[in-house]
């Protein structure tokens, strides 16, 4: 058990997260308290194995849909409501969704949902057959936020503002000396596709919101989306934690910053507080 007051210092916070393998509670902890994200995290597990899923049904204190629902609701429910999901094929009602986790194949009608952003038709189809789909056999997936989930997450979805974001990128690239970061932006399926993307390629992403999301996932404030493989959230969080041991709190690039990215005007040598003498 952590002692209640080493969590009035970031240092001593990330310390005393350090004594111990981080569990996804601490993992949701130390996003909320350092880098003061909102929402909870949202583990994503697909099922393709008939045995997994029926585990999953008798074990698992979930939910499912009244009727279908996309995918960035099911999402938004987790984050927000903290409610375990399982969708399938039929309570799934977006066809983007379905087209990237192959519960459908390319036709007009996911072409025609293309056409407003693109020149013309044959464009529009070509930039949705360019999209990245889950292997063959998807039976269905769940949501939850990550501290709840009863499985190993395949993929973790957040939304945070742009600048969280940026330290959560920063930290993976330091932790898995990767660089550069780099950020895919998809027509129409940012959360869908977002989420297959990373999960076939077992890289992370950070993107903006498409116009579906905006509108179906609850995402009012300008939010954008993070996307982590299951595997790679937690050490990033690790580093995180050891960077605000080592440079005093969580913000860069001022070190010994508590906030996320407070900087006062790049630095300013006049906008400065100082402890009085006594």
């Amino acid at each position: 058990m952590i002692d209640t007051a080493k969590l009035l210092d970031d240092v001593e916070f990330a310390k005393a997260m350090l004594e111990n393998e981080l569990s996804n509670t601490d993992i949701v902890f130390a996003l909320r308290n350092l880098l003061r994200m909102k929402y909870y995290p949202v583990a994503i597990k697909f099922f393709f194995s008939n045995d997994e899923l029926e585990d999953f049904k008798k074990t698992a204190q979930y939910k499912t849909a009244t009727h279908p629902f996309t995918m960035c609701q099911y999402v938004a429910a987790s984050r927000q409501r903290g409610d375990i999901l399982l969708a399938t094929k039929d309570t799934t009602g977006c066809t983007n969704a379905k087209y990237v986790f192959g519960w459908k194949e390319l036709d007009d009608g996911e072409v025609k949902s293309h056409v407003k952003y693109s020149k013309d038709w044959d464009q529009a189809k070509r930039f949705v057959d360019t999209k990245t789909r889950l292997p063959d056999g998807l039976l269905a997936y769940a949501t939850a936020p990550l501290h709840k989930a009863p499985y190993e997450p395949d993929v973790i979805h957040g939304m945070s503002d742009v600048l969280q974001a940026y330290h959560l990128g920063n930290d993976w690239c330091a932790e898995f000396d990767t660089h550069p970061f780099r950020s895919q932006i998809t027509m129409n399926s940012s959360v869908c596709h977002g989420v297959v993307e990373c999960y076939v390629a077992q890289k992370p992403n950070i993107t903006p919101m498409c116009s579906s999301s905006y509108t179906a996932g609850k995402t009012e404030q300008g939010e954008i989306n993070w996307i982590w493989p299951g595997s790679q959230l937690k050490p990033t969080v690790k580093w995180m934690l050891e960077r605000t041991v080592r440079d005093g709190g969580v913000s860069f690039p001022r070190t010994g910053e508590t906030y996320p990215g407070f900087d006062i005007c790049k630095l300013c040598p006049w906008l400065t507080w100082t402890t009085p003498k006594k």
